[in-house]
């Protein structure tokens, strides 16, 4: 936040720092998968005013596919929405969903369609490249790609988890990659009455990844 974000998703390790539990309920741009248990502490979707004015809808679902939430994402995430309709009390919808499978973002786009400005998976660590727009207007992309060094194993430096994967046997803790990171994401540009998608492109700067976007 004190980069400039807006608001910030968390996902399937939200609750891996037992800090996070107070600090979740108090801080309203900090936002947990909306399909968790009634009572978890924090929210799953939140409005906020971009700089332009707008009011942007943001809302994180966590997904069944070697996951396990509590609730439907799909459901939960279309309750939301049906709260705070595009285009009427809300000018842009970002629906993070934190998945595994492909498949799952896949159908949550067409399941959304026409009904946010950007279905876009997360958790998977690695950048896709099929960006697009479907024909109801809603812009789909199947993982935006982690923000950190591509010079390990999905952020972790490669020994322990090389390890692993060799012997079956644990023989450390991971250890955070810290070499030049790459900033992965991706960009829209929504209609002004619709809140639908244009344009959709995907962003990469720096690191070892080739170069991407604006």
């Amino acid at each position: 936040m004190a980069a400039g974000a807006d608001v910030v998703t968390l996902g399937d390790h939200a609750w891996d720092q037992k800090e996070t539990l107070g600090f979740i309920a108090r801080e309203q741009n900090l936002v947990r998968p909306i399909n968790m248990a009634n009572g978890t502490p924090g929210r799953g979707a939140t409005l906020v005013a971009a700089k332009n004015g707008k009011q942007v809808l943001v809302v994180q679902g966590l997904g069944r596919v070697f996951m396990n939430p509590i609730d439907c994402p799909f459901l939960a995430i279309e309750d939301a929405i049906a709260q705070c309709p595009l285009g009427e009390m809300a000018d842009a919808i970002i629906v993070d969903f934190h998945v595994e499978a492909t498949s799952e973002i896949q159908a949550m786009g067409h399941f959304l369609d026409s009904k946010a400005s950007l279905v876009v998976g997360t958790h998977t660590h690695i950048p896709t490249s099929d960006q697009r727009i479907l024909k109801g207007g809603t812009g789909l992309m199947s993982d935006a790609g982690m923000c950190g060094d591509y010079d390990s194993i999905i952020g972790v430096t490669t020994d322990e988890p090389l390890n692993r994967f060799l012997t079956g046997v644990p023989m450390g803790r991971f250890t955070p990659a810290e070499g030049e990171a790459t900033l992965c994401g991706v960009v829209i540009e929504t209609d002004d009455r619709s809140g639908l998608c244009e344009s959709i492109m995907p962003l990469r700067v720096g690191g070892v990844l080739g170069q991407v976007g604006l």
